[in-house]
């Protein structure tokens, strides 16, 4: 495997996979709604789409040999919940139109469960976040139906930050249902991390067509 597809390539998830990808010697194709944002080099080469016209989309995807998908419908966005579904879908879509197998996603943490519940429905889940949360879970039970792809699903840690001081460890646990907690009770992985277990599934093909998690 050699080019990779990395979609909201310019986005807080997709700028790390892009880095990511790029020191561990991959090409990349950056698909983003604006081009001239992405820093290209010899690795990085930058197509502007919209993600919703499903046939330029998947033209664009065509030659690469996986795609992984950060796109992000905007939190501040008033539409996000149907904005994220539907953006999610259309992607899905072109992927299978391009003829690319490997389909690697990123979701939220909200559908994790504890307890039997899933940590969206819980009245403590902050209301900012509610709809694109509700929107990625709901996403996760529609991939779930697709039976052409090898998808993987990523719900990160509960708590994502810009690096735990910018770390990049190259450690992390994994689960499939349930947060992975540390020994202070906390769910947590830095975005660079986030990166590094995308990438390591990409390489390593652990969670084909299932969901996972990942922290520290």
């Amino acid at each position: 495997m050699k080019k990779v597809a990395v979609i909201g390539a310019t986005g807080f998830v997709g700028t790390q996979v892009v880095k990511e990808l790029t020191n561990r010697g991959y090409e990349v194709e950056a698909i983003v709604r604006d081009a001239s944002k992405v820093q290209k080099n010899e690795k990085v080469t930058a197509k502007s789409v919209d993600v919703n016209n499903v046939e330029d989309l998947a033209e664009s995807l065509k030659g690469n040999d996986a795609v992984i998908s950060a796109f992000n419908a905007g939190w501040t966005n008033p539409d996000l919940y149907n904005d994220f579904l539907n953006g999610s879908q259309n992607i899905e879509k072109a992927v299978e139109n391009s003829g690319v197998k490997r389909f690697i996603t990123v979701g939220g943490a909200g559908s994790l469960f504890i307890d039997g519940n899933q940590l969206v429905d819980s009245p403590d889940f902050p209301a900012e976040y509610k709809a694109g949360a509700t929107a990625a879970r709901d996403y996760l039970n529609k991939i779930k139906e697709n039976k052409t792809l090898d998808w993987t699903f990523f719900s990160p840690a509960i708590e994502m930050h810009q690096g735990t001081a910018g770390i990049r460890t190259g450690k992390y646990r994994t689960a499939l249902e349930n947060p992975v907690f540390d020994e202070n009770g906390r769910s947590i992985l830095s975005v660079e991390d986030v990166a590094v277990a995308l990438v390591d599934e990409l390489e390593q093909n652990n969670h084909i067509r299932e969901r996972f998690t990942a922290a520290y």
